[in-house]
């Protein structure tokens, strides 16, 4: 997928149990389908963490905690909205893959420990999109921007969806990055603790958010495509499901809305 197309806004989003949130530079709005079929919307502006911005490694996460910070703001003004984790099943699953991380790398020491104990750490966000509408409305969350982004104007429902900007395609960097810092750090300290190893999570995730950054300015790059592709499956085969005419229908609305207030401001001056 081409770059966002000049004189366009550079969104981002992400899908929620029953609809989508998306946020522009200043602003986030979201459309949710409510318990009686009606199609709700809310907006308000965005955290900034703006002293960040030229700071590499320091401006990704400063940026993913923005992406965070929304969330509370999205169930405030839109009570419907269901957040992807908000499922008891999910929640467990969340609880239950760190403990069973520390087991494997207890019984595996090593590389391969370290890989088998982050790939389990993905088991929550795959877990939670295997059941309800979540797979759906993050095929969503991608046709919509896609749309937007396209210079012909196509419909959500004429795009992929499969997106280039999809966090998915964090999880290789993020991988590497991981198990990297990990290793180094059980050489470093005879005993981690968690200070230590809370410090390598986020500069792992730094690092990762700049390769992130890096291949998409570099899109057509061998390695960037190597790096993204598996992301790419991870999308195609779990990630996503190609929505029906009722959930783009909230995809639009959201959009809709982001456009309006990146333009004129929340209508409730959140």
């Amino acid at each position: 997928m081409s770059p966002t197309s000049p004189g366009k806004l550079r969104l981002g989003g992400m899908a929620l149990r029953n609809g989508l949130l998306v946020h522009g530079p200043t602003h986030w709005a979201a459309a949710v389908r409510a318990a009686d079929g009606s199609i709700r919307v809310g907006s308000g502006r965005k955290p900034r963490v703006e002293a960040a911005d030229g700071i590499p490694g320091v401006r990704g996460v400063a940026r993913l905690g923005e992406a965070f910070a929304i969330i509370p703001l999205v169930k405030r003004a839109l009570p419907d909205a269901k957040l992807p984790f908000e499922n008891p099943s999910v929640i467990g699953a969340a609880a239950a893959a760190p403990l069973t991380g520390a087991i494997v790398r207890r019984r595996f020491p090593g590389a391969g420990g370290e890989v088998s104990a982050t790939m389990l750490s993905l088991f929550p966000a795959l877990f939670a999109l295997r059941g309800g509408e979540l797979a759906a409305y993050h095929g969503v969350e991608h046709k919509a921007i896609a749309a937007y982004e396209s210079p012909d104007d196509r419909d959500a429902s004429e795009a992929a969806k499969e997106h280039d900007r999809c966090g998915s395609h964090l999880v290789a960097p993020m991988l590497a990055s991981n198990v990297a810092g990990a290793l180094v750090l059980k050489r470093a300290l005879e005993r981690p603790n968690a200070l230590a190893g809370g410090a390598v999570a986020v500069a792992s995730t730094a690092v990762a958010v700049e390769v992130f950054a890096w291949s998409e300015r570099h899109a057509d790059s061998r390695i960037s495509r190597a790096l993204r592709r598996p992301g790419f499956e991870i999308q195609r085969l779990v990630g996503t499901r190609e929505p029906d005419e009722r959930q783009l229908d909230v995809g639009r609305a959201a959009l809709t809305e982001i456009l309006r207030v990146e333009t004129d401001g929340p209508k409730d001056g959140v």
